[in-house]
């Protein structure tokens, strides 16, 4: 007889149905996952989507000349002429994305010959991310000039000339660290840029922050993103309800944890008191520099972008795992550029910002719980589907869950 731990033979039956469902969502299923966890109409479309989609072939490798052929039909449908495609390489980095580098020769509106270097950025079937191409498109347009981010040219949002949902912006030389560092091999985690680069990319890093929540958005309106209505903690359980979405529909095991996270921010959820755009994943290794003169070529990684609370950007920057300490060991780094205590002063003055200890508090707690979301849910159940180029990649960062499980327990019991 098979004994069932904690449960009986019956209850473990039942969890793996439902955990089952994640492979082969019901429109049942779905149905109640939209209900449950209401999100920003951009949001929700796109994760019923890829529900709706989950059942189906694994990714399928797409190759140059195939994406080649993607792009002269766009290029063609979009009445540019006198095109020439060619120096096509594949980049590498990141997990969520594929993307291509590529110049393009042409003749513009004016009768001009153009020649850019440009990068088509394209989903897989799916990925560790479910996040807006558009969304990312309307935020580098409305950025540019203001931080330095790419200059965006075109947009396939519907997937009409690409297999996926996909953009195509101007390619942007720089490093994301400098080149003698062996430190930060992944991601910007635990990057070094030195002494003599630290206090000329932090004064920009700062700033630039700054800008980006401080942006005028009666200047610009976003068709991909929804605005929270301040006095509310509608931005909160917004985000709160993307975060749960993700566990309930793509988890495969249980996890108590999450569970006591889950309630108690739900029954913490902050007020909002300033809407601003929030970049998502505003850290080193999201920004290319010249390593010759320290400046800051371009923002890079907008798809977590949405309007709301700027706490959850400064939570999110000042997480450990993107930092260091001095070579002296005294002072612990934010991204590797200024201590803790002056991060918090330096954007206070940029900004004209307050930053609030409690809301910092809650946005650490939900950025945890969206961390062990993607790790333990999301990448695991997309690797074992076969639905990304980057399978044993998305396999690896599950080993990220039981750090993070130990800062969520740490952070819980301190407001418990």
């Amino acid at each position: 007889m098979i004994s069932a731990p904690g449960g009986n033979i019956a209850e473990v039956t039942a969890a793996v149905d439902r955990f089952a469902l994640g492979d082969r969502p019901t429109e049942e299923f779905i149905a109640e996952m939209r209900r449950r966890f209401p999100v920003e109409p951009e949001v929700d479309a796109l994760f019923t989507r890829k529900m709706r989609r989950r059942a189906g072939p694994a990714y399928q490798r797409i190759t140059v000349d195939e994406l080649n052929t993607c792009m002269v039909n766009m290029l063609t449908d979009l009445g540019i002429e006198e095109f020439t495609i060619s120096g096509q390489r594949w980049f590498t980095g990141g997990v969520s994305k594929i993307q291509l580098g590529f110049t393009l020769e042409w003749r513009d509106d004016h009768g001009q010959v153009r020649k850019e270097d440009m990068v088509v950025r394209m989903d897989p079937s799916e990925g560790s991310n479910t996040t807006s191409r558009l969304r990312e498109f309307e935020l580098l347009q409305a950025f540019n000039g203001l931080v330095p981010v790419p200059r965006v040219f075109w947009l396939d949002r519907d997937a009409r000339w690409f297999p996926e949902p996909a953009l195509v912006y101007a390619y942007v030389r720089g490093v994301t660290k400098p080149s003698l560092t062996d430190s930060g091999r992944v991601s910007g985690m635990g990057t070094n840029f030195g002494p003599a680069l630290r206090e000329t990319l932090a004064e920009q890093f700062m700033q630039q922050l700054a800008s980006i929540h401080t942006f005028d958005l009666g200047s610009r309106t976003f068709e991909s993103m929804a605005v929270p209505r301040t006095g509310t903690t509608q931005s909160a359980e917004w985000q709160l309800n993307r975060a749960l979405r993700i566990w309930e529909e793509d988890r495969c095991e249980d996890f108590a944890l999450m569970d006591v996270a889950a309630g108690w921010l739900k029954r913490n959820l902050p007020p909002l008191d300033y809407v601003s755009v929030v970049h998502g994943d505003y850290r080193s290794g999201n920004f290319l520099f010249n390593e010759e003169n320290g400046k800051i070529s371009a923002w890079l990684d907008w798809e977590r972008a949405h309007l709301g609370d700027r706490h959850r950007d400064l939570a999110w920057t000042t997480h450990r795992s993107f930092g260091h300490y001095t070579e002296d060991g005294r002072d612990y780094l934010i991204c590797g550029l200024v201590p803790e205590d002056e991060f918090y002063d330096r954007y206070t003055a940029a900004s004209g910002l307050s930053v609030d200890p409690d809301r910092l508090d809650f946005y650490r707690i939900l950025n945890c719980f969206q961390i062990i979301a993607s790790v333990t849910a999301t990448a695991t159940r997309v690797a074992k589907l076969g639905k990304s180029h980057q399978d044993v990649l998305l396999t690896r960062v599950k080993g990220m869950e039981p750090v993070t499980a130990r800062e969520l327990q740490r952070l819980l019991l301190e407001k418990i």
